[in-house]
């Protein structure tokens, strides 16, 4: 589990592609209300998108996370190296790494 302002995720897809350091170097208040973090590198640069689980009211197709493939497809690089963080509603430890 990774600490990233005042909640704790953790990496359910793509952990050899998540980086602590440059995340949370971007990683700023306007996620902290999603459930899901995706980031995607596109030309040497990390983008970050949030996305709600299906079952919050906020949640909309394009921040569905029922529809993150299809973001994916249409948003991202082909080929474009990925992760997921998912925020842990009742943490227990957390790396500051």
């Amino acid at each position: 589990m990774y600490k990233l302002l005042d909640n704790n995720y953790k990496v359910t897809k793509g952990k050899e592609n998540f980086d602590y350091e440059e995340v949370n170097s971007l990683f700023t208040d306007y996620f902290q209300d999603y459930d899901y973090v995706l980031g995607d590198y596109s030309y040497g640069k990390i983008r970050l998108k949030g996305f709600y689980d299906s079952s919050n009211k906020k949640a909309k197709k394009l921040n569905d996370i029922k529809y993150l493939e299809d973001y994916i497809k249409e948003y991202c690089s082909p080929g474009a190296k990925t992760f997921l963080l998912k925020k842990e509603k009742n943490p227990k430890n957390s790396k500051n790494m």
